[in-house]
This record gives structure tokens, C-alpha cells and sequence, in this order.
């Protein structure tokens, strides 16, 4: 598994797929953490300290997540965390700087191959679906976070699916909306480690 994961790394950072983002990343961000466990988190796409560091998740809203997860008694190298796109979609500002920009539709189906290879290696148990552009494409394409946040799904990646709040949107509130949003991102963490274990627990049927 960890052999396999490693030659599709190795073909994954050489991909120039998409002229936009090669012309302007510093490197393809792959997945991290334990590429035998069977609970993922798939975020959107890697922004400027990610592509700097080659790592996911690795900013502010990086280090939210791990609070998360770490009140939840979850940490990386026991799960896999990756993106749908696995370079820094970029706009550029007159000064010549550049900002983080969602990617494009054309950009999330180049880089799908990347995923559908990974998420096939890890044959994932449960998928938590960082943000809503990730749950569009993990669990269908007219996700709505605002009426299926939170809820459970079937997906064609894994049996179970969930989205939860992308912690740099619960960076951008404030006040009580911070706190409710913060709260509901660690209860809907903590639902997937539970139905990760549950799941984990239950005896697999053989036919001897």
C-alpha cells in the first residue's frame, strides 16, 4: 500500500496537466498520513502556505483542523488528508502578488485522476469531505453545505461520506457565528471518528 501510494506520488508531482497552475505553483501538494487508513479528509485545494511547504492543510486553517482533531482524539498520521486539486489555483494582483482562487471545473477533472488513484489505494471506510467544493465532487455535484452539512451519504469512494465546515470558513466569522460554527465542525468530526469505528469494529462476513 505505502509502495503504491509513493510511485503515484512520485508521477503526481511531475504533472503539468493544467498551464495555469504549473506556470504559477511552486509544487504539487499530494496527500499525507497514513496511507493504510481507511478514514480520509479531502479538501479543496492547497493555498500559499501549502504550496510553499508541499504539505495540506498546513496555514491557519490548518491548524484549526488539528485542534479539531485533536479534541478529537484524531491526529495526522493516523488518517490521510489530501485535496481534490493538488496545486494552488492562483489570480494575480496588479502589484504582481498572487491570491488564492477556487479552481476551475476544468482544473478539478484533470486533476481527478490523481484523486480517483489515490482514494482507490486507500479504499477508504469513511471520507469526510472538507468544505463544499470537496463534497461536490465526492458525494454529488449539487451539494448544498447549508441543508446536508453534517449528513450522511453514499458515495462511489467510500460507503460512508460527510461534509463538514472548511475551517477557513469558521475563520471568517465572528463572534457567536465563530462559536457555532466551531462547535458544529467538532461535532460532525467527532460523528465520523465514531462511524469510523463503529464501522471498524463490525466482524467482516466471509463465506467460510
Amino acid at each position: 500500500m505505502k509502495n503504491k501510494m509513493q510511485i503515484l506520488r512520485e508521477k503526481a508531482v511531475l504533472c503539468t496537466d493544467c498551464e495555469d497552475l504549473v506556470r504559477t505553483r511552486k509544487q504539487v501538494v499530494f496527500g499525507t498520513g497514513n496511507p493504510e487508513s481507511k478514514l480520509v479528509f479531502v479538501g479543496e485545494a492547497p493555498g500559499e502556505n501549502e504550496d510553499t511547504s508541499g504539505f495540506p492543510f498546513v496555514g491557519r486553517a490548518g491548524k484549526l483542523l488539528d485542534k479539531v482533531l485533536e479534541e478529537n482524539g484524531l491526529f495526522r498520521n493516523e488518517i490521510w488528508i489530501t485535496n481534490i486539486v493538488k496545486c494552488r489555483p492562483t489570480i494575480a494582483n496588479p502589484d504582481g502578488s498572487l491570491d488564492n482562487r477556487p479552481p476551475k471545473s476544468d482544473e478539478i477533472r484533470a486533476c481527478s485522476k490523481w484523486l480517483n488513484d489515490e482514494l482507490s489505494i486507500l479504499s477508504p471506510t469513511v471520507i469526510v469531505c472538507v468544505g463544499g467544493p470537496s463534497a461536490s465532487v465526492i458525494i454529488h455535484k449539487s451539494f448544498k453545505m447549508t441543508e446536508e452539512c453534517g449528513k450522511w451519504f453514499e458515495s462511489s469512494y467510500a460507503p460512508f461520506a460527510i461534509a463538514v465546515y472548511h475551517p477557513a470558513y469558521v475563520l471568517r466569522l465572528q463572534g457567536a457565528f465563530y462559536d457555532k460554527a466551531l462547535e458544529l465542525l467538532k461535532t460532525d468530526v467527532a460523528e465520523a471518528k465514531a462511524k469510523f469505528a463503529k464501522e471498524k469494529s463490525q466482524p467482516k462476513m466471509t463465506l467460510f
